[in-house]
């Protein structure tokens, strides 16, 4: 059975491409930046280029910045003291991550380069992306399981019917968010660049679905649904945030730590699958 699931991870791990990715992250982007005096306008530079980056990064992240912005900007910031365009971006320097955060959402496309250039979107960045993968894995594990329920896998922005199994598609998709959290963290990503992570993958999968399916054949009538969605959701959780730790200062976490992360992370997978299930029923009888 080992053997089978492991055909089945290669298999999905097929349809994964590392460079489209990495292309991606390298894209370049303009970033403009529009403050009423020259002091107002190096404070907003100094937020985005700390003191801790290497001269070399630091060099790399003031290309994207703009004194002034511009028509070949893709993005315009505003000193949060002057008026701005409707399309642009107010930062107030007092809490400049609100605005970090309203890109992020407003500009989902720019994600990667931006987090993996300027460094105050790096971590909000990341943990998009950790939470959105957890949130398609628990959204998997419903849609395989009440197809009644859920008549299609179009929510998922991926081949889901290409897999024959949960855990080939789970495990796939923790490793294309290995490779987005070292894309955003200015990381090496690929197969080779990255096999030790890839591997922990692989191997924590037999244990979740060991797990999962304990859980669905103690609980009649479908109730361990919730619960294996949770699982699906906790696990995929605990190890985007220890590759970020990973990716940030060089080690993971401890057995201890993953275990209070995933957790803590499983009781809000099982909200979220609560919530998706009830969304789906509320549509169908609809």
């Amino acid at each position: 059975m080992a053997l089978a699931v492991l055909r089945q991870i290669r298999q999905a791990l097929a349809t994964l491409n590392p460079r489209e990715l990495r292309e991606m992250a390298e894209r370049p982007v303009k970033v403009g930046l529009i403050a009423p005096d020259a002091r107002t306008l190096g404070q907003m530079e100094t937020y985005f280029l700390p003191a801790h980056f290497s001269a070399e990064r630091r060099a790399q992240a003031a290309k994207m910045l703009v004194r002034g912005g511009g028509p070949d900007c893709d993005i315009e910031i505003y000193e949060s003291s002057i008026l701005r365009p409707a399309k642009a971006f107010s930062l107030d320097l007092e809490s400049p991550e609100n605005c970090v955060r309203r890109i992020l959402k407003a500009r989902e496309d720019l994600m990667l380069p931006l987090a993996r250039r300027l460094y105050p979107f790096r971590k909000p960045a990341v943990h998009r992306l950790i939470r959105s993968v957890a949130k398609e894995n628990a959204l998997f594990c419903l849609t395989t399981a009440i197809p009644d329920v859920i008549p299609s896998l179009a929510m998922i922005p991926w081949a889901a019917g290409e897999f024959a199994s949960d855990t080939a598609f789970l495990t796939m998709n923790q490793i294309r968010m290995a490779f987005l959290v070292a894309a955003a963290s200015d990381r090496p990503l690929g197969y080779r660049e990255q096999r030790s992570e890839i591997a922990s993958i692989v191997a924590g999968a037999f244990g979740w679905r060991a797990l999962s399916r304990e859980l669905i054949g103690k609980v009649p009538f479908g109730g361990g649904l919730i619960p294996k969605a949770g699982i699906a959701y906790a696990a995929t959780f605990a190890v985007g945030l220890s590759l970020e730790r990973l990716y940030r200062v060089g080690y993971g976490f401890t057995r201890a730590e993953r275990h209070a992360v995933y957790e803590e992370a499983y009781e809000h997978g099982k909200q979220i699958a609560s919530m998706l299930l009830a969304n789906f029923r509320h549509s169908k009888a609809s």
